[in-house]
């Protein structure tokens, strides 16, 4: 099945993600310093993207 034509993206570039993965946010807040090892990674709070 094909997409329809106003779901498609335009000039064939992607654009920039708004949302984290839930391992990206990880990697995020061991760099802060705000994650312990052993903790749970569900319920993570939201971070902004950090490249």
């Amino acid at each position: 099945m094909s997409k329809h034509n106003s779901l498609k993206l335009k000039g064939g570039a992607e654009g920039k993600r708004s949302v984290m993965k839930r391992f990206e946010r990880i990697k995020v807040l061991k760099s802060r310093g705000q994650w312990q090892d052993g903790r749970s990674p569900i319920g993570l709070p939201k971070t902004k993207g950090e490249a």
